[in-house]
């Protein structure tokens, strides 16, 4: 029987057992495009340095959005590996702050070879992690600034704040999800921007609220606007 209810259900779901030989950024996308069927993706965290290899932690904005993938995704083969879920030991930081738990906890800088941003985790927590406790990292999350957009809602979306190596599959993987998806175009000699068509205003507008300030890397929160016509 496996222990997924160990735990008391919170939004923050476990991921083990995942394939090691995927890229960081490759994990991270394909894992968001994986579980965002189940609800909307706050957090995706996954590292490839020493003990944090082969997991992953997913928060969601909801308990009913990580309850549904807990039941769905379990031993569910990923890039040739089956799965193993449960819900995290501890609430993140960016629902704590939410909530008004939030308790601010020592820093420690993470390799810069880590996916998502500089945690704060007590040095007992990190001992835990260690040995493969299914404690979520506390991740400091800021509030992320308004992206202040005067262009007229369109079908068309502007992307800024890509990292170079972006690619236009990896965007596609991003977007896609969303109804109504057409196609990325990517600016020759301008890695750091693209543009996203959908079918019409409305569909791109959701994909817009959806996606904006997603960190495709530690350094580059997407930007999103309406593209000027």
């Amino acid at each position: 029987m496996s222990n997924v209810y160990a735990v008391r259900p919170n939004q923050t779901i476990y991921i083990q057992n995942l394939n090691e030989k995927l890229k960081r950024d490759e994990l991270r996308i394909n894992l968001y495009h994986a579980f965002s069927q189940f609800g909307n993706i706050l957090e995706v965290y996954a590292s490839k340095k020493g003990n944090k290899r082969g997991q992953a932690w997913i928060v969601f904005d909801d308990l009913s959005g990580a309850t549904k993938s807990v039941r769905g995704m379990q031993n569910v083969d990923f890039f040739g590996k089956k799965m193993r879920l449960s819900y995290a030991k501890e609430k993140s930081d960016i629902i704590s702050k939410r909530d008004g738990s939030y308790v601010p906890r020592e820093k420690r800088k993470m390799n810069s070879g880590d996916m998502k941003i500089e945690p704060k985790v007590q040095k007992t927590t990190a001992a835990a992690t260690a040995k493969g406790s299914n404690g979520a990292p506390a991740m400091e999350t800021e509030e992320p600034e308004k992206e202040e957009d005067t262009s007229p809602p369109n079908k068309i979306l502007f992307a800024r704040n890509l990292p170079p190596r972006a690619t236009k599959k990896m965007l596609e993987t991003l977007f896609k999800q969303y109804d109504g998806f057409k196609e990325v175009r990517l600016v020759d000699g301008k890695p750091d921007i693209a543009f996203i068509e959908f079918n019409d205003a409305q569909e791109s507008a959701l994909a817009k609220e959806g996606l904006q300030n997603f960190k495709i890397t530690s350094q580059h929160a997407m930007k999103l606007t309406f593209a000027k016509q």
